[in-house]
């Protein structure tokens, strides 16, 4: 399954991270100048993201951070930017030095970016040295959604998740890979979905550790089970009580955004409110120096700098607002059936844990489902090692069916 030669006519143009120090002194001058909120009146998260959390983020992210480690660890990498569609489209590239590796997109969610995915770069490409064979090797390409980090800020309307997975069916054609598979979670999964149901040439599978088609909700049997009454519970919890960045950028990106570019500590506050579990384990990372797996203060910070860096906020915010113009005006219509196999993993801290019912309701072709014992949300990002073995197995029938 390797690469073939580079298409003849398109642009691919090595890329490198370097921000002037300029950039970073006035990051840490913006911190210093927060001006503070009064302490929340309850004793958990329910009025937000609490002083404590934000207050000890900020201290370190001002006075201990180290943005220059990141970037020396994403120059380590090939990175690379390509025009598609009119928009730049930036992507890390890692090919395995093993033989046949099999070639691998993987789409990163909100709030999350490329960062969430280094860990898992060796595990996939170098399974060898990571306790896999390798025969389980993968070429990673890991892309930067538009709109989201090093890729350019869309100008027109329209990049919605459809179009961004027509967007990464031509960055794999412009590789050369003419046989690969695809996997996403949060709105990786919903860009993983569309490549599924648009059926690109050479898409031979699909993984997602997020149910985003139909939002779940549509799924219960007229008989719940205990599993499927658990989730709709969660969903319930959630759309009551923790979901309102997804009602602000659903219908009001821009005016949040004017915050998000404003002020740093406006933007980590926001991006840290995303669901309970992730929440208390970033804030325990900050406030008791106990990270839960590779979630820790420097790689948070890392996620979020790059955000303020970027200055992408707003744009990444504007995502959801087109995906749901999209989904207002597909509302009814019939949607193509994801036809190539799917797999699919439910992480224990998710927002939901989705119950096997309700995936093949979604999709006639399941040929992987595992519930594992730990991760969240953010689960490549929590469990790289895990997260891999889970793309693994769910890709390994794959390989000898594609020979």
């Amino acid at each position: 399954m390797a690469a073939v030669e580079q298409q003849p006519g398109s642009s691919i143009r090595p890329f490198r991270v370097d921000f002037p120090e300029e950039a970073l002194t006035e990051l840490r001058h913006l911190i210093g100048a927060t001006r503070w909120p009064s302490r929340e009146l309850v004793s958990d998260r329910s009025q937000g993201v609490q002083l404590a959390t934000t207050q000890e983020l900020a201290r370190y992210w001002e006075n201990d951070y180290d943005w220059r480690r990141c970037e020396a660890k994403l120059n380590a990498l090939p990175q690379f930017k390509t025009e598609i569609d009119g928009e730049d489209v930036h992507f890390i590239h890692v090919k395995s030095r093993h033989e046949n590796a099999m070639p691998l997109i993987i789409t990163h969610g909100w709030p999350g970016s490329v960062i969430e995915m280094l860990g898992v770069i060796g595990p996939l490409t170098d399974p060898t040295a990571h306790g896999g064979s390798a025969e389980d090797a993968f070429d990673l390409v890991v892309p930067s959604v538009p709109g989201y980090g090093f890729s350019s800020e869309p100008t027109e309307l329209g990049w919605n998740v459809g179009r961004v997975a027509g967007a990464w069916a031509e960055l794999m054609r412009r590789l050369g890979y003419t046989r690969y598979v695809a996997q996403g979670g949060d709105v990786g999964a919903a860009v993983t979905d569309a490549m599924g149901r648009q059926a690109p040439d050479g898409l031979l599978g699909i993984h997602m550790n997020l149910l985003v088609a139909g939002l779940a909700g549509g799924y219960p049997s007229p008989a719940p089970s205990e599993e499927e009454r658990a989730a709709l519970d969660a969903i319930h919890t959630f759309k009551t009580s923790g979901d309102g960045y997804l009602i602000e950028q659903n219908t009001r990106p821009q005016t949040i955004g004017y915050a998000l570019l404003g002020s740093p500590v406006a933007l980590a506050a926001w991006i840290l409110d995303h669901d309970t579990d992730a929440y208390y384990k970033i804030s325990r990372a900050f406030l008791d120096k106990q990270p839960s797996g590779n979630l820790t203060r420097d790689n948070i910070l890392d996620n979020i700098t790059l955000y303020w860096l970027t200055g992408t906020g707003a744009s990444a915010a504007r995502s959801y607002w087109e995906n749901t113009q999209a989904a207002a005006k597909a509302a009814g219509k019939p949607r193509p059936e994801v036809k190539v196999p799917v797999g699919f993993t439910t992480f224990p801290g998710e927002i939901w844990r989705t119950p096997r019912s309700w995936v093949e309701k979604t999709y006639p072709n399941v040929t992987y489902f595992n519930e594992v014992d730990k991760g969240g949300h953010f689960a490549a990002w929590e469990e790289p090692e895990l997260f891999a073995s889970e793309i693994r197995a769910s890709f390994r029938p794959l390989r000898s069916s594609d020979k």
